[in-house]
């Protein structure tokens, strides 16, 4: 996919991969429509970017009807659209039998649902049209399920489930979908507990710019999936054959993030 031109709606654009993803993407003269929560004030996704290139439209994503309204703001200003990518996250790391409900039900709902929803809101279109592309950001969490992530994993292997499914079911329709699994990433979403259990487990963590630019490369190859990190991405298809090896690699690792974990 060539993106001069190629109009795309992107979620999480207010930092981290979704920021830096942005920035590479209107550099290749894409045009953007950031779903964002602060796309009005100050920290605007589009700040930085400026130009006629790129529009910002303020939104809660986990409200239902504010998000359809948005979305279709959005592709009016865009005179349609071309890409969808779902970046938008959270992420949560602590014991599971201690977490809050409904800290569960807002991550499961913006990981997983929201992207199935806003897939399915614009697929129409893009079907009537011939081509396109829906691109969602998962994980190596949503291929290796990891102890103190357990919904956090559970979200990313249901993305990751959708991402086979649609792409199988939208074969010779013209729309493809990319699944792109970054390892972990300094962003925002990591609390103090994730950076001091990395650096004892010494988990390898990537830059967002860098991450980014692997999507973007994804999005331009045509890319199906793309699993970013090694040795990660060798032991996200090893779980897949040998899950029983994998628990006993990862034994002295989990032991080791506890006490972190439980930080929260």
């Amino acid at each position: 996919m060539k993106l001069q031109g190629t109009r795309i709606l992107l979620t999480g654009a207010g930092g981290g991969i979704g920021s830096a993803l942005a920035t590479q993407l209107a550099s290749k003269g894409a045009t953007l429509a950031l779903l964002d929560r602060h796309a009005g004030d100050a920290d605007s996704p589009c700040r930085g970017i400026g130009g006629a290139n790129c529009h910002a439209v303020a939104v809660d994503l986990l409200d239902p009807s504010a998000r359809d309204a948005a979305v279709e703001q959005a592709v009016a200003t865009l005179g349609g659209i071309d890409l969808l990518i779902n970046c938008a996250g959270l992420m949560s790391f602590r014991p599971f039998a201690e977490e809050d409900p409904a800290t569960l039900e807002r991550l499961v709902q913006l990981n997983l649902v929201v992207p199935m929803l806003l897939a399915r809101q614009v697929l129409p279109r893009l079907l009537a049209q011939g081509h396109g592309r829906i691109v969602n950001i998962g994980s190596t969490f949503g291929s290796i399920g990891f102890a103190w992530f357990a919904a956090y994993s559970a979200s990313k292997f249901g993305l990751r489930g959708l991402s086979e499914a649609l792409r199988r079911e939208l074969d010779g329709s013209g729309v493809e979908v990319t699944y792109v699994a970054p390892r972990a990433v300094r962003t925002q979403l990591n609390t103090g507990a994730v950076y001091r259990m990395a650096e004892v487990t010494k988990m390898h963590m990537d830059e967002p710019g860098w991450v980014a630019g692997r999507v973007v490369e994804a999005i331009e190859s045509g890319a199906k999936d793309v699993y970013l990190g090694f040795p990660e991405k060798f032991f996200a298809r090893l779980n897949g054959f040998l899950p029983r090896l994998v628990d006993g690699g990862l034994r002295k690792q989990n032991a080791l993030m506890a006490p972190f974990a439980r930080e929260g």
